[in-house]
C-alpha cells in the first residue's frame, strides 16, 4: 500500500474541508467499506483504492457522532505531532494526515493507507499461537517498533496522568471501594516507578499492527495515543491482549492446544495463565513486560503490577460497555487479595 501520497499521481484532489462524497467522486478511486462501528464512538472506514494497482491508496474515517469526531480530531492531532517528531523512515509506518472532509456536519479525517497485513490474520490461523517461535517473532517486531516510536523526543509537554482508578469510579458505580483502591495503587506504583514520558500509541494491540516482510510495515487508529505519557502502557496493551484470545480456538473445560496447563474456562483465563501460570507463553509475556520497563528507566520487578494496570485500564477506558465489564470483573479476580470479595 501506498504510504506517500503524490497528488497527480493517483488523481487525489487537495483538500480544502468540501463534502466527503464530492471529494469521493473527484479523487477517481474506488471506495470500499472496510469497517463500521455502532458503539457510542461509531465510526465508518473507508479505504480508497486506486483502480489501476488495484492498492489502497487513502483511508478515510467518518464519525457518526459527536463523541466519535472528537475521537478523530484527537488522532489527527497525534499523527501530527509523531509525524514532526519521528525520523523519516519511521515515519512510514504512521499514517500521514492528508486533511478534512465534511460528512453531515462533522469533520472526517483523510490519511495515507499503509502497507502491510494486519497481524490478526495471522493471530486468528489455529496454529500460530501454538507456536513458541511465531509467538516470540510477534513480540520482538512489535517491540523494536514501540522502542523507535519512544526514542522520539516529546518536549517539554507534562506526562499524562495515570487514572485509571478515577475512570473506574465514574464508570462502574456498583464498584467495591477495594478495587478502585488497588487500581489507585496501580497507577501510583507505575507513576512513581516510571521516570520520563514519552510518545505513546495508546491502544497497540495486534488488530492495529500490520506487517509485511516479517516487520511491522505500520500501526493504525492513533485515536487513544499521547506525546507525553508512560512508555509501559503500549507494552502493556499489547501483552495483555495477545493472551486474552490464546484459548479462542479451545472448547470450554478443554486444555488449550500448545500450552500445557492453559483451560478453557471463565473469561479472561489466558490472562490469569500469562499472570500466574508456567511454560514458554508465561515467560515472552513476563521478559516482553520486564524489558519494557527497563528500557522506561524502571525495575523490571513491576512486570506484575503493570501487567494488572492493563487489565484495569481497559475496563476504564474501552468503548465497549460489555467489554469493560468482563475486564472489571477479570480485574477483580487477578488482583484482589486474600481478604477481598467482589
Amino acid at each position: 500500500m501506498t504510504t506517500t501520497l503524490d497528488h497527480r499521481m493517483v488523481g487525489v484532489p487537495a483538500i480544502d474541508e468540501q463534502p466527503l462524497s464530492e471529494y469521493l467522486r473527484a479523487s477517481n478511486l474506488r471506495t470500499v467499506v472496510i469497517g463500521a462501528s455502532k458503539d457510542p464512538n461509531a465510526k465508518v472506514m473507508l479505504l480508497l483504492v486506486d483502480p489501476s494497482t488495484r492498492q489502497p491508496v487513502l483511508a478515510v474515517k467518518v464519525p457518526t457522532t459527536d463523541v466519535a469526531e472528537a475521537a478523530v480530531q484527537a488522532e489527527r492531532e497525534i499523527l501530527e505531532r509523531v509525524t514532526a517528531a519521528a525520523s523519516p523512515d519511521f515515519a512510514l509506518t504512521i499514517p500521514q494526515v492528508v486533511g478534512s472532509v465534511d460528512h453531515d456536519g462533522r469533520r472526517a479525517l483523510v490519511t495515507t493507507a499503509l502497507r502491510g497485513r494486519s497481524m490478526a490474520a495471522a493471530y486468528a490461523l489455529p496454529r500460530h499461537t501454538r507456536s513458541a517461535s511465531r509467538v516470540t517473532h510477534d513480540f520482538e517486531v512489535v517491540e523494536r517498533w514501540a522502542d523507535a516510536l519512544q526514542s522520539a523526543p516529546v518536549g517539554d509537554a507534562p506526562a499524562a496522568a495515570r487514572d485509571s482508578s478515577e475512570l473506574l469510579r465514574r464508570r462502574f458505580l456498583d464498584a467495591p471501594e477495594w478495587m478502585i483502591e488497588r487500581a489507585a495503587e496501580l497507577d501510583a506504583a507505575l507513576a512513581s516507578a516510571v521516570p520520563d514520558p514519552t510518545i505513546v500509541h495508546g491502544d497497540l494491540w495486534f488488530g492495529n499492527v500490520l506487517v509485511s516482510d516479517g516487520q511491522v510495515s505500520g500501526v493504525v487508529d492513533w485515536e487513544a495515543g499521547s506525546h507525553a505519557a508512560d512508555p509501559t502502557r503500549d507494552a502493556a496493551r499489547f501483552a495483555h491482549v495477545y493472551a486474552l484470545y490464546l484459548d479462542r480456538h479451545t472448547r470450554p473445560g478443554r486444555a488449550a492446544a500448545g500450552h500445557a496447563g492453559l483451560s478453557a474456562g471463565e473469561w479472561g483465563a489466558a490472562v490469569d495463565f500469562a499472570l500466574n501460570g508456567a511454560g514458554w507463553f508465561p515467560t515472552i509475556f513476563r521478559d516482553f513486560l520486564r524489558r519494557a520497563l527497563e528500557r522506561a528507566g524502571a525495575s523490571p520487578d513491576h512486570w506484575h503490577t503493570l501487567a494488572l494496570s492493563a487489565v484495569a485500564e481497559l475496563a476504564a477506558r474501552t468503548d465497549h460497555d460489555d467489554f469493560a465489564r468482563l475486564h472489571l470483573e477479570l480485574f477483580a479476580r487477578l488482583a484482589c487479595r486474600p481478604s477481598e470479595r467482589i
